[in-house]
């Protein structure tokens, strides 16, 4: 029954997109998740998935079960979040059953998480651990790599903007992020931003700015800890819509002012609550008309500076076509770096940016030095 890669968490908005990249590169697959009509019902309605050998299997969440189906698999495709809370399961089974991990997160505590309990296992086995392979991470790690071309440079501020609405288990996530403490990276030391930061942020290619957060404070701060050329990184994020922002705002305020005074076992039941009234359905899928997304990068140093600028849409499909080609990649040959490895680390920036442009998914970077 095994196949080489397992998606679990099929039945979700970004499982089903990973099972239809991964029907584009031809690579079979098994669709798992907790209820197998649900999962089927969704790989039903991908045009022409028939084409790809693949199977649907249900499974209990726990370590056992995983492992058993993990087992003979080289690549876990992981897209069951928040994963703080779901994800120690999956990372457990996928180091028994000696498969590569990846995962869709933003929840900078569960890389922090992952890299300290996992990392140094993951490095030992030769497998990759890289939680955060999606639009919202990579796509803004690509354009920092691409100004990082120009040596001399240490210091990243990083935004990441897209039109659309998350998914009801990105809002969960969102919720979820709120309970931890973000970090930006200062001289190599993470440090703690205040929840309550907000930014007015200057938009390439439009006149309007737009309000923008640290959303969690990504992953970007730790990828880039253990990057040389690195010193300093700050990342802004959020949607177009300044109402939508607004909303998150304001939840943020709540959470720091009414959730975080509970006792810590009634906090998450309450975030729940909350997430559920912001977003409690299917988004529907992406217009590359509307869901436009915007990367860029101001990268600079004593003496120069770069600006990266990658205009995209469906950060949805993005985040679907980065995990298909980086379970692809895996079958195919060793990651760069094994253990706890961003997606540009394990397969490279350059190749990741071809991907995307082979799907029509973004733009040729707009890239702008001076040193």
């Amino acid at each position: 029954m095994s196949k080489p890669v397992v998606v679990y968490g099929a039945s979700g908005y970004t499982g089903r997109l990973v099972c239809e990249y991964l029907r584009e590169f031809n690579v079979p697959f098994i669709a798992a998740g907790r209820d197998k009509k649900r999962v089927q019902e969704v790989l039903d309605r991908v045009p022409g998935i028939d084409t790809v050998d693949h199977e649907v299997v249900e499974v209990e969440h726990e370590v056992s079960a995983l492992t058993d189906l993990f087992r003979g698999a080289k690549v876990v495709s992981n897209m069951v979040g928040p994963f703080i809370k779901y994800g120690p399961e999956v990372v457990e089974a996928s180091l028994a059953a000696g498969c590569h991990y990846l995962d869709t997160t933003g929840e900078q505590d569960w890389i922090l998480d992952a890299q300290a309990r996992w990392g140094d296992k993951f490095t030992a086995e030769g497998l990759l651990l890289s939680p955060g392979v999606a639009q919202m991470y990579t796509t803004g790690e690509i354009a920092a790599n691409i100004c990082l071309e120009t040596p001399g440079l240490d210091t990243l501020d990083i935004l990441v903007l897209w039109k659309g609405f998350p998914t009801y288990a990105s809002t969960q996530t969102i919720f979820t992020i709120l309970k931890a403490d973000w970090h930006y990276l200062e001289q190599n030391e993470l440090v703690k931003w205040d929840p309550l930061t907000t930014f007015e942020v200057n938009v390439p290619g439009q006149h309007a700015s737009a309000l923008a957060l640290p959303w969690g404070g990504t992953s970007h701060p730790v990828w880039f800890k253990n990057d040389p050329r690195v010193a300093n990184v700050k990342v802004a994020g959020g949607v177009f819509d300044r109402a939508v922002m607004q909303g998150v705002v304001d939840a943020v305020k709540m959470v720091e002012t009414q959730i975080k005074t509970l006792p810590v076992e009634q906090q998450d039941a309450a975030l729940g609550e909350v997430a559920a009234s912001v977003q409690a359905s299917m988004p529907p899928r992406e217009n590359p008309r509307i869901n436009t997304s915007l990367d860029s990068v101001h990268a600079s140093g004593p003496l120069g500076r770069a600006h990266c600028v990658i205009y995209g849409n469906s950060n949805y499909k993005q985040t679907g076509a980065l995990q298909a080609y980086a379970a692809y990649s895996l079958l195919q040959q060793p990651p760069r770096r094994a253990g706890l490895a961003s997606a540009c680390q394990a397969f490279g920036h350059r190749e990741l940016l071809g991907v995307l442009r082979s799907f029509g998914l973004v733009l040729e970077p707009v890239l702008t030095v001076h040193h």
